[in-house]
């Protein structure tokens, strides 16, 4: 697999309003439909299962807008928790530690934070996952073997949107894509995951490896 430059790479995990530039929005958005009865439970269905969802592992494979694709080892613990570890010769780790998404690149020696609540991953590692308040569901498609639901923040302040991808018969969760403001795309696919018990609290866990600077 490729390794993918860091602002590529780190697109589906810390959202656009990071990666875009200050001052960049989406454009205006047409109305959204209420959704049908059908769709509701859809969402409902989610909800419930990303509710469920307290402790998981597994590995995935991102693919960035162009074809680019790299892959790592991931863990989640909600609330607000997880950590991407990106394969060498990426020398990528991304950490949420339930307050701010931290991002450490070996390679360039290089740390970067930004607030969870900027991202639309924070849709699904809330302490209390609400898809019917606070979030604007667009659309709810469904899948020989599952549906997709898409969602962005309805108080704006997380940037893009996200789609969700669930499997049926289990019911899991199987992939998400991020669109940024200029409608990029970067999908993450998870393979094995499966739920996980008594994660070390250290994996969750990433500090600023260079001392801060000093006031005088």
């Amino acid at each position: 697999m490729t390794a993918l430059p860091r602002r590529a790479a780190l697109a589906a995990l810390i959202g656009a309003a990071a990666l875009t530039g200050a001052g960049q929005a989406l454009a205006a958005k047409p109305a959204v439909a209420p959704l049908s009865a059908e769709d509701k439970a859809l969402v409902d269905k989610a909800a419930g299962y990303l509710q469920s969802l307290n402790q998981a592992k597994g590995r995935f494979v991102q693919t960035d807008a162009r074809g680019q694709t790299t892959a790592g080892d991931f863990y989640l613990k909600r609330p607000g928790k997880v950590r991407f570890a990106y394969d060498p010769p990426s020398g990528l780790l991304v950490v949420s530690d339930g307050y701010n998404v931290n991002v450490a690149n070996s390679r360039l020696k290089t740390f970067d934070s930004y607030p969870l609540g900027m991202t639309p991953l924070s849709l699904f590692l809330a302490r209390e996952i609400r898809l019917d308040k606070g979030v604007v569901v667009s659309r709810v498609a469904r899948m020989a073997d599952g549906f997709s639901i898409t969602a962005r923040d309805g108080k704006k302040e997380a940037e893009g949107q996200i789609t969700l991808v669930f499997a049926d018969n289990p019911m899991s969760l199987r992939e998400w894509t991020v669109t940024d403001a200029q409608g990029q795309a970067t999908r993450v696919q998870l393979q094995g995951l499966a739920a996980a018990a008594d994660l070390d609290s250290s994996l969750f866990v990433l500090r600023n490896p260079k001392p801060a600077p000093v006031r005088r």
